[in-house]
């Protein structure tokens, strides 16, 4: 019998499941998948996502992830149901299997940011979004190895600021033309025949997709056919879009191949980075840029896609083009180049990333929303409504040149409580106010919070306060199923297969050893030393521990005279810790045993 399944599934106490063991079973499984499909061994790839999604492991970790993990848990499909009970989650797991019936979704329409628009919404049953969740993890590592490297919307590892930084280094040596485009409609539009082909699975999975696709919409009482594109609220949604729209970068390719009479460097220049269906083209010769709209726009026509004629522009980087200003908007930010002297920039120019104003507009309108909705609520209750907002915007931006918009978007919020503040007591004078909700906290002064006998209650975050730090993109074709445990647990502070403590130890480090400098590699021996020793007063808590090298780690025992044995090795030998800050399962050594 396989060691991922089991016949007692309903025995099983879900909250007492192992998790930790669940997730690195799964993942060695997905790995394995990603290294068949990038050698192109289909039949085993084939043979792998069906051993997947037998898996008692993925299919209960499929449940979890759209009962507990998922924003939308407590959203009700068609069926009605919603929040399940331990024993009810633990009941799906036994039901999941390809072939079963589906049904239609239930129709939600959204609000979009700084927009009357609303957006259409698909609702899948508890059921259907478990069983796509688990397809979902048996096609995604299969394609994480076909997708293009500059695609970077819905993909494990990737995010907004790699597209960006992306941009960045396309046009950093050289101003550019850039077509900004974007897709209409994308997702409600898709051509299922050419998706379904384009997918080239299995003939199980392929009718199960097939059906999710031609489910139907449920609005009230009323079922619409659908004929076309993929519900947006599915789990699978976003990788279908992805698959469907791979390939664009390869044909951009394609045609700059066929160039003649343009330098191999000019040819190489020509970029197209996508974000799901958001996408921008670049080249410094506008004839191109125009040719490549031309292209691109026949490819999306094969897959019954258009280009959105209101949100698609030609312009330059650095210059005006036509009508158009210089710089363009992308994901929020806003990328511009200015001309600054060659005293200030080999080039002449430099480029600035900022916050679009669109984006800096929509972020106030939300917060000064909350606080008009919240005048009657305590301080500290509004501070907690708002503290999650602003920490979100910001984090989001602290990659680019933010400071000037974080201030501005500060002193608007400072007004705006002002007037809340006063709202509350029409009688008091302003000092009174002021001295009531603002204080002095160490060297900062008119800190808005909640203060009660000295002890400060809830505190508003500032934007301002957020450092800036420069964000380094990811490497090109680099996934997080490729199994280089170091690289992924650098970026992201977690990975199956490593430590949780040693995971964010890397992170925290930025993949260096801070004894001798230099990045760990996948066949360095690591390990959690003690910056201050347990026989020191030194405490077992992150702000004391460190990674090192092993010889940096003998090295620096052997200068402050504390023992080897009482520090952990970071190769993994059995299972890992659950996540908290107790001793991991480790090997360990002392002075003149032999590696373990």
């Amino acid at each position: 019998m396989s060691k991922t399944s089991t016949v007692n599934d309903t025995r099983v106490e879900w909250n007492a499941i192992n998790w930790r063991k669940l997730e690195k079973r799964v993942y060695k499984l997905q790995k394995r998948i990603y290294q068949a499909s990038s050698r192109g061994d289909v039949k085993a790839v084939r043979r792998l996502q069906k051993m997947l999604m037998r898996s008692w492991s993925a299919r209960c970790l499929a449940v979890r992830r759209v009962t507990q993990d998922n924003q939308g848990k407590k959203t009700a499909g068609v069926d009605g149901v919603k929040s399940l009970t331990p024993k009810q989650r633990v009941a799906l797991t036994g039901k999941l299997k390809l072939g079963s019936k589906v049904s239609p979704t239930r129709r939600v329409w959204i609000d979009k940011p700084g927009k009357d628009e609303k957006r259409p919404l698909g609702i899948p049953t508890m059921y259907d979004r478990a069983l796509q969740s688990l397809v979902k993890m048996a096609l995604e590592p299969e394609w994480e190895a076909k997708f293009e490297p500059n695609s970077y919307g819905f993909r494990p590892g990737r995010s907004c600021q790699d597209a960006t930084e992306a941009i960045f280094n396309a046009i950093k040596q050289k101003p550019k033309y850039v077509l900004d485009a974007d897709i209409a409609k994308c997702f409600d539009r898709i051509d299922h025949k050419r998706l379904l082909e384009k997918l080239k699975t299995f003939p199980t999975m392929r009718r199960q997709i097939k059906a999710w696709l031609k489910a139907g919409v449920m609005e009230g009482f009323e079922l619409f056919p659908t004929s076309k594109g993929t519900p947006q609220g599915g789990t699978i949604s976003p990788l279908l879009a992805n698959i469907a729209l791979h390939g664009m970068e390869y044909r951009i390719k394609e045609y700059a191949e066929t160039l003649k009479g343009v330098r191999q460097i000019n040819r190489q220049n020509l970029s197209l980075i996508r974000y799901a269906d958001d996408f921008v083209i670049l080249h410094q010769d506008i004839t191109v840029v125009q040719r490549c709209k031309e292209i691109i726009s026949e490819w999306l026509n094969d897959m019954g896609l258009e280009l959105k004629p209101s949100k698609t522009r030609l312009a330059h980087t650095l210059n005006s083009y036509g009508q158009e200003q210089p710089g363009f908007n992308f994901l929020g930010f806003n990328i511009q180049q200015f001309n600054v002297g060659k005293c200030h920039s080999k080039q002449g120019f430099k480029t600035i990333i900022t916050p679009s104003k669109k984006s800096i507009k929509v972020h106030y309108e939300q917060i000064a929303k909350v606080i008009d909705s919240h005048k009657s609520v305590k301080q500290e209750v509004l501070i907690q409504h708002l503290n999650p907002i602003i920490r979100g915007w910001s984090n989001y931006y602290a990659s680019v040149v933010s400071k000037v918009a974080y201030s501005y978007i500060d002193n608007l919020m400072y007004f705006k409580l002002m007037f809340w503040a006063n709202y509350r007591h029409p009688n008091k004078g302003k000092k009174w106010v002021a001295n009531k909700y603002w204080h002095r906290i160490g060297n900062a002064n008119w800190v808005f919070c909640s203060m009660k006998n000295g002890e400060i209650l809830a505190q508003l975050l500032n934007h301002s306060a957020t450092p800036i730090v420069r964000h380094v993109k990811v490497k090109g074709n680099a996934s997080p199923y490729d199994g280089n445990l170091i690289y992924w647990s650098s970026r992201m502070g977690k990975n199956p297969e490593m430590p949780t403590r040693v995971a964010k130890l890397l992170k925290a480090q930025k993949g260096k050893c801070p004894h001798c400098g230099l990045h760990f590699r996948s066949e360095d021996v690591m390990e959690v030393d003690h910056i201050i020793p347990k026989s020191k007063g030194g405490r077992d808590e992150y702000k004391n521990l460190q990674l090192l090298h092993r010889h940096c780690h003998d090295e620096k025992t052997r200068l402050d005279g504390s023992l080897v044995g009482t520090n952990d090795k970071a190769q993994v030998t059995e299972e890992p810790d659950d996540g908290k800050l107790s001793r991991p399962v480790l090997k360990t050594s002392r002075r003149g045993d032999s590696p373990a």
